[in-house]
């Protein structure tokens, strides 16, 4: 059976093997394919990979190229297609046709995109004719995320706008716009595609609302590699010290964060928060000040305001193992963002068996049992709500962070249990047999 993978960057096992720079972001991906060619044997399976290239990876004057690699003995053939990735509220025409070259070079029996949040996969449900064979997986929301995007900021900070804001037509309001318009995209290629898979109840409803013909499938992530088998100990982590995956923008919710930290640091006074990924707020040169953004601005204001700038440590892009560290020298991690499907993040923490407080958010409730796995607390909501503002969001997570350090036997309880969750909605084998029996079911059905 040949099977396309269309995905929203290239795998890291990929860009290792034609010797480029690897992106941190959905190194899973790596862990699905692992799965695919260590079975390929047994499976059937002939996979190829389609994604937008990097850098000069295609040359000049193309707007495609395929590259032939050998992973764990197996081979995959890797096509880059030209993709302006740095603007995916805008749908490139030229895409259908980049797509077209692809499909009629590969010749899939099945085609699997990963993602609705970027225009390729819209170009590829327009030029699949059979969409009986098309699968479309659901990673993030884009109009959910539209909806949510403010994140209870006060509208001060909505409307601020930064110098960097207007000349890259980028301040909050700009990105919140620009995510309605890729969840216009998103709609219509879940309308064409005949077959979604998702992981939450929260996505299944979005998908049933847009789609109801399409069959819906449930398939768990497999997560990154290197985070099977490390276990968290708490006389291994810095005490007191919270840790929190990305919060360089409105949703990850890091403004809650900073809001919630002088409660925390009234009854834990040795707390330090650490954040990976972009830094919003450096403030070192001439340069990083012209640079801030809207945002940036507001979290640097909360900051200063409250007094944690020795309390708070930017840690910049991690890769896999430095995030693996990471978690595991830390006292707790938090998912405080205002919507998620279901974050990797979140799913890796639990792994590890780390304690952790989440917000009951989008689809988090579907993989983190709050009271079981860890502390959950309501978080924000759409509409005029009263409980959905910044203060009343911040203290209930100052709450959850203080009860759950305040109880050994508890953090202990929640440590077991996370882990228990996650090596039950992550196990590889599991997924892995769960996606090639959809394969199998898309494949026959098709032929019936």
């Amino acid at each position: 059976m040949k099977v396309l993978w269309l995905c929203n960057l290239m795998m890291p096992m990929i860009a290792e093997q034609l010797k480029l720079e690897a992106s941190n972001k959905e190194g899973w991906l790596s862990g699905l394919a692992s799965a695919i060619l260590e079975k390929n044997g047994e499976n059937g399976i002939e996979l190829s990979v389609a994604f937008p290239a990097p850098g000069n990876l295609v040359s000049e004057g193309h707007d495609v190229c395929m590259h032939t690699i050998t992973v764990r003995g197996s081979r995959i053939t890797c096509y880059g297609f030209r993709e302006d990735v740095s603007r995916p509220e805008h749908y490139e025409k030229d895409l259908e046709e980049r797509l077209r070259k692809i499909v009629d070079s590969a010749g899939p029996d099945l085609v699997h995109c990963f993602g609705t949040e970027y225009p390729h996969t819209l170009a590829m449900c327009r030029i699949f004719p059979r969409k009986e064979r098309l699968l479309v997986s659901v990673q993030g929301l884009c109009t959910a995320i539209a909806d949510s995007y403010f994140a209870g900021m006060p509208e001060k900070a909505v409307r601020s706008v930064t110098l960097r804001d207007r000349l890259r037509k980028d301040s909050i309001r700009e990105q919140q716009r620009k995510f309605v318009m890729r969840g216009r995209t998103e709609v219509e290629a879940v309308r064409l595609a005949g077959n979604i898979a998702g992981r939450t109840e929260w996505d299944r409803a979005y998908i049933k609302e847009w789609n109801p013909g399409a069959n819906y499938y449930n398939l768990n992530e497999t997560l990154r590699e290197n985070f099977y088998g490390a276990v968290w100990r708490e006389e291994d982590c810095i005490p007191h010290s919270i840790f929190i995956s990305q919060g360089d923008y409105p949703i990850k919710g890091f403004h809650y964060m900073l809001q919630a930290m002088p409660e925390i640091l009234e009854a834990f006074p040795d707390t330090k928060l650490y954040v990976a990924g972009n830094s919003l707020i450096s403030c070192s040169t001439l340069k990083d000040r012209l640079k801030r953004s809207g945002y940036g601005k507001y979290l640097k204001k909360l900051i200063d305001g409250n007094g944690l700038q020795d309390r708070v440590i930017m840690l910049g892009r991690l890769d896999g193992e430095q995030m693996k560290e990471r978690y595991l020298m830390s006292h707790l991690f938090v998912c405080c963002s205002a919507i998620e499907n279901s974050p990797n993040s979140l799913g890796e923490a639990m792994l590890l068996g780390m304690p952790c407080v989440a917000a009951d958010v989008g689809g988090i409730p579907s993989l983190f049992t709050g009271g079981e796995d860890g502390m959950m607390y309501r978080g924000f909501r759409t509409g005029l709500n009263n409980d959905s503002n910044l203060e009343a969001i911040s203290g209930r997570l100052a709450k959850s962070v203080i009860e759950i350090w305040k109880s050994r036997d508890k953090l202990d309880y929640f440590s077991k249990n996370a882990r228990k969750h996650a090596e039950k909605n992550h196990n590889r084998e599991r997924n892995y047999a769960k996606m090639t029996e959809i394969y199998t079911k898309m494949a026959t059905e098709s032929r019936e």
